[in-house]
């Protein structure tokens, strides 16, 4: 190994969990602090827990919520124009008018060369 590139490696550095676990391990750092740790991650203690970092989550409800209210709205404006709607020559049981220029024998493709 080269000497003096290499950083300083401290056997007993100290790691301190948000749940107030402390581990000593091998580390190129003194100390470290960490969010999860085995003894509170969901994964090791079968326990839900949320990590909220900044509000992520609160955000996320809050914005589904808004969506949901705008979806219901868009669903009651579209009912009331269901409702509120004429009836069309085809729901009325009225032929429409055809439209002149594909009459029988007045459309360029049918004409025989």
């Amino acid at each position: 190994m080269k000497k003096g590139i290499h950083p300083k490696y401290y056997n007993n550095a100290k790691i301190t969990c948000s749940c107030g676990a402390v581990f000593e391990v091998g580390s190129t750092q003194k100390e470290l602090e960490i969010e999860i740790c085995s003894q509170c991650h969901p994964f090791y203690t079968g326990k839900k827990k949320v990590v909220d970092t900044a509000g992520r989550v609160d955000r996320f409800k809050k914005l589904t919520e808004k969506a949901a209210g705008k979806k219901a709205e868009i669903k009651k404006a579209q009912a009331q124009k269901k409702s509120g709607k004429k009836k069309t020559a085809k729901a009325s049981g009225k032929k429409r008018k055809a439209d002149p220029k594909f009459a029988k024998g007045k459309n360029k493709r049918s004409k025989k060369k």
